[in-house]
């Protein structure tokens, strides 16, 4: 199947089944069976691809910096991952005991958009020391034209709690298949890029107190450039 071999023209291509598992990190069957309809049924109808994924650690925790242009989003970074990716989720959407039940299950974590509280800092901290994926919006909200705009500070704290690997993500076509206000989704590319872990050294460097703005700007750089990867990718 087109949408699960490996695109041998992108030399950092991947697959959707890139065998990256850690049997410490199981999916649950809701999970995995929601994964596995997705990876049919997106390359079909989104003509999605990822490439990148080697940079995601087989096993251990890892922090996903990742653009925002659509809902769609969280599905398509998790998409290629054989583990589940624990995104933070605005608690706005936790709307009825089904949602809140159905967002439990692909392992979201509430926050709230205005600022991060210190328990969802503590949640998230903690996931990543017991071995886990987090993935976050560092912009706090979906990009109305498709560019990354600011980085809001929140996010620092937890750069800051967790020593793990941070891999910026890049996201192209995922705000034209399901824009602001829509229903359906549009057939639309959607392009996903994985970055290398930033520099452990250059992070030490800035996670003390006065370097916010210096650290953010090197996390918007990294998430950039994997954006405009992702862009020309999608437009070829």
């Amino acid at each position: 199947m087109a949408g699960v071999q490996a695109n041998r023209e992108q030399a950092r291509g991947s697959t959707l089944d890139s065998n990256i598992a850690a049997t410490s990190d199981p999916r649950n069957a809701l999970y995995r069976f929601l994964q596995a309809c997705l990876r049919i049924a997106a390359p079909v109808y989104l003509r999605y691809q990822a490439r990148g994924v080697e940079h995601v650690p087989q096993r251990g925790p890892a922090l996903f910096v990742v653009n925002h242009q659509s809902f769609l989003d969280p599905v398509m970074v998790a998409l290629p991952i054989s583990r589940p990716v624990r995104f933070l989720a605005r608690d706005t959407l936790y709307r009825g005991p089904l949602i809140r039940a159905l967002f439990d299950k692909i392992y979201t974590i509430p926050i709230n958009r205005g600022a991060a509280s210190s328990a969802t800092i503590r949640q998230a901290t903690s996931q990543l020391q017991q071995g886990f994926l987090v993935g976050i919006f560092p912009e706090g909200t979906r990009s109305a034209d498709g560019r990354i705009g600011a980085l809001k500070p929140g996010f620092i704290a937890l750069v800051r709690r967790a020593d793990v690997p941070v891999i910026p993500v890049g996201l192209a076509g995922t705000g034209a298949a399901f824009p602001r206000g829509a229903w359906f989704v549009r057939p639309k590319t959607c392009r996903v890029v994985f970055g290398a872990p930033l520099q452990p050294e250059i992070l030490a460097q800035l996670k003390g107190h006065g370097s916010e703005q210096a650290l953010l700007e090197v996390v918007r750089d990294a998430m950039q450039r994997c954006y405009v990867e992702a862009r020309d990718w999608q437009s070829r």
